[in-house]
């Protein structure tokens, strides 16, 4: 078992439409060649802007996280640097989790790529080009070797709207015990999602159609603050299950392959790296099961209802998304003290941080990604996101393959 940090990425949008128009200034700069950024007046900044922003911040305040991409970074980029990694290592059988996390209008469903109203593909998400490369790699090694490797693909798609799981790809009712009676369960160390549909798919093609459908049925409002407000949080999981055939290894060195001057040299299994290990080319080998999943978590946005004027449901709903991310704030807090180890970590008091269990502080290779906004109209919102995504920085994740082994 290997301990690894949980990463963290920053990303600053550019200024919005109404951000232009109302005249608001980037209050975010960064230092070229490293990841870090600063938050606070800057020098190239108008004194108007410079002098108003330090009468309440009187100085910068830096950061420095894993990655930092600024208003010019592309999707490719934030995806090649900071998650393609994570896909490598989903097919060598570790649990991955990519969690999105900002106020409300910073980008993040944009990144994610969740939304789908991208037609472009350079617009395209996290999501979309994880898919299409994590097939790609699994036709390449099933064709390779046939014989020695099959796989499957399995998608769910949840969302957790005021407190009640919903599953978007099997969608019930409600009446009286809930959403279907979804429930989350603790079995054997690890979070069950009970009564969870998960889809067999066999392209990306169709795991995208299936990513489409469940966005299209998620819960979404606006707000004076984002026009197509993500009203809850939302998981995209990808399950994938491979047998790979493995060759036992070659213990005997009492008889080492040397011919005589007149005999043509036989190679050996270990001398020939270059064939499929198969049940036919190596028959003493045994199957290697295994089952590793990938969470895409695109959260709801942080707000202030005095901001977005919320009201009725809209407001109720607000509550709600602040509440859970009040607690998932603390569970980071309780897992990335130092002074707290082997302090109560409270993932039992939100569904949310119940379900992200395994992905904070458990067993899955993880990344933040923290989206932000620029404008020193959103100065609060934005340092609230950097302080809560340097406290993640702090967790350690305990990861192992999940295999096993079968004659």
């Amino acid at each position: 078992m290997a301990s690894t940090s949980v990463k963290v990425a920053v990303r600053v949008r550019p200024l919005s439409p109404k951000e232009v128009l109302s005249s608001a200034q980037e209050c975010i700069s960064y230092i070229d060649g490293t990841p870090q950024l600063c938050i606070g007046p800057s020098v190239g900044n108008n004194d108007l802007f410079s002098s108003t922003l330090s009468l309440a911040h009187p100085a910068q305040k830096s950061f420095t996280f894993d990655h930092v991409f600024n208003t010019n970074s592309t999707q490719a980029a934030v995806y090649e640097e900071c998650v393609q990694p994570l896909v490598d290592r989903f097919l060598e059988g570790f649990n991955a989790t990519v969690l999105a996390y900002g106020q409300t209008g910073s980008g993040k469903t944009y990144s994610m790529g969740t939304g789908l109203d991208t037609a472009e593909p350079e617009d395209h998400g996290l999501v979309p080009r994880a898919i299409y490369y994590l097939f790609d790699h699994l036709r390449d090694q099933a064709l390779s070797n046939p014989e020695g490797f099959k796989y499957e693909v399995y998608v769910s798609f949840l969302e957790l709207y005021n407190e009640e799981i919903v599953d978007l790809l099997n969608p019930k009712p409600k009446d009286t015990t809930g959403w279907g009676g979804l429930s989350i369960r603790e079995d054997a160390g690890k979070i069950v999602w009970h009564g969870v549909k998960d889809i067999p798919v066999s392209s990306p093609e169709e795991l995208l159609t299936l990513l489409e459908k469940g966005s299209l049925c998620r819960t979404t409002g606006s707000t004076d603050m984002n026009a197509a407000s993500s009203r809850s949080h939302a998981i995209f999981s990808v399950t994938l299950k491979q047998q790979k055939w493995t060759a036992a290894p070659q213990n005997d060195t009492s008889k080492p392959n040397t011919p005589t001057p007149n005999e043509t040299p036989v190679p050996s299994v270990r001398d020939d790296d270059s064939r499929p290990e198969t049940p036919s080319t190596h028959p003493d080998g045994s199957y290697q099961n295994l089952v590793s999943k990938f969470h895409f978590v695109d959260l709801a946005g942080s707000e202030r209802l005095k901001r977005t004027n919320a009201e009725g449901d809209r407001k109720k709903e607000g509550i709600s998304i602040n509440q859970g991310l009040l607690a998932l704030g603390n569970v980071i807090s309780a897992l990335g003290d130092d002074t707290r180890k082997g302090a109560h970590v409270p993932y039992r008091d939100s569904k949310l941080t119940r379900m992200l269990q395994d992905s904070l502080g458990g067993n899955s290779q993880t990344l933040m990604l923290a989206c932000v906004s620029p404008s020193d109209t959103n100065y609060g919102e934005t340092m609230n996101t950097l302080n809560y995504a340097n406290r993640a920085r702090n967790i350690k994740n305990k990861v192992v393959i999940n295999q096993e082994w079968a004659g």
